[in-house]
């Protein structure tokens, strides 16, 4: 019998967050990758299989979606150390960059795997099917990029071979997916505000009211409108806006001004969001602020986001409140609060619990994927009765 697992994977510029299984397992990995060779240095061999797999994630990726077949990678936290570290640039499609598939596949693979994923490994070769929910910016699937990328996960099969990684070294993981979910990333996020992981309305405020989700990830901003429980498409409108070009922005001029090479888009988050210190770095050994820098650039994006806000919600006037989601929303916070208490004054909110906000897209695709499982279990059951009674 075929074992089949749940993934809900949510593949975000700054990090992939994935839920498996009955949210079993769950894994939060930086979205950088770095092509590499085969037999990569390591200090310590012995102690490899002591290590944890995410910070020595080092596979071999064998797919036909892929542009780039057969290609060996660092991933995650082992990757963000390379000099040719790559991260997503802005203007690009999630749904068509070889490394969103890379991500996705390994975040994956990491879950197969596993000692208790339920799949077995015959000869190092674990065979594992999934049941996948994910998402994409809300401009993709207007444009209709969804469908391409969801037939060309179905329907192949994708490997990924763990390298020199701590105690995956040597396995194969053959990936085939039974069925493919992809949602919009702006209804995702209204899902996961209404429904529980048991499928049932939790918010029933919400429900017949006009809303707007505006979705701030890295690459692009998704401003979902609400209204009679769906996502009014000709409303809803997508922007090649996001906070990866500010990011990148404060990183040139630290270095630039203080000499200090920071890795990736990640280390400037954790210097703008750390509960201590914030916006300050070390130079030679000396505590400095950034603050200067970091307030500039980042007010500038907010003004840009606030300016969509108001063009959106002008030609949806009855509008009742808009949410900030995503990982950029908790970046830009406090900048977009003090415009709004300045300006016009818009109801809207905000996720204070910052891990809420940040897995609200993997939260929600659990709760989509698993809500179309249970549908479809129902359907299937009284086809399994009338079986029955046709043998008798």
């Amino acid at each position: 019998m075929t074992t089949t697992r749940i993934a809900a994977v949510d593949v975000g510029n700054d990090s992939v967050k994935a839920l498996f299984g009955q949210s079993d397992y769950e894994l939060n990995i930086p979205n950088v990758i770095a092509r590499d060779r085969e037999d990569r240095p390591v200090i310590g061999i012995e102690d490899l299989h002591e290590k944890d797999p995410l910070d020595g994630l080092h596979i071999r990726v064998h797919s036909p979606a892929l542009q780039d077949n057969n290609a060996i990678y660092r991933v995650g936290n082992l990757a963000t150390k390379s000099d040719n570290a790559t991260e997503l640039d802005p203007g690009s499609s999630k749904s068509e960059e070889d490394q969103s598939l890379v991500m996705l596949f390994a975040s994956i693979a990491l879950d197969a795997a596993r000692e208790n994923s339920g799949f077995e490994a015959k000869n190092s070769v674990i065979d594992a099917t999934y049941i996948l929910g994910t998402g994409l910016p809300l401009r993709e699937v207007k444009e209709g990029k969804d469908v391409g990328f969801r037939s060309q996960l179905l329907g192949s099969v994708h490997q990924v071979e763990f390298l020199v990684t701590p105690k995956h070294q040597g396995k194969k993981v053959n990936i085939k997916f039974e069925e493919v979910k992809v949602y919009p990333e702006g209804f995702a996020a209204f899902i996961n505000l209404v429904m529980d992981n048991e499928g049932k309305i939790i918010n029933r405020d919400l429900i017949d009211k006009q809303i707007l989700i505006q979705d701030i990830g890295g690459l692009s901003t998704d401003i979902a409108v609400i209204r009679n429980r769906n996502v009014d498409d000709d409303k809803a409108q997508g922007f090649n806006l996001g906070v990866s070009e500010s990011l990148e922005a404060i990183r040139e001029e630290i270095r630039s001004r203080h000499g200090v090479e920071l890795d990736t888009r990640r280390d400037v988050v954790d210097i703008i969001t750390k509960k201590n210190d914030r916006n300050h770095i070390m130079v030679k050994g000396s505590r400095t602020s950034v603050h200067d820098i970091t307030d500039r650039i980042l007010l500038d994006l907010a003004k840009k986001e606030y300016r969509h806000l108001r063009n959106v919600w002008a030609k949806n006037s009855q509008t009742e409140i808009c949410y900030f989601v995503g990982g950029g929303s908790m970046v830009l916070k406090d900048y977009l609060k003090t415009l709004n208490n300045n300006l016009d004054g818009y109801n809207i909110d905000f996720f204070e619990d910052e891990k809420e906000s940040i897995w609200m897209m993997a939260n929600a695709y659990h709760k989509l994927i698993n809500d179309f499982v249970r549908r479809n279990s129902k359907e299937a059951a009284p086809k399994k009765t009338e079986a029955k009674a046709a043998s008798k």
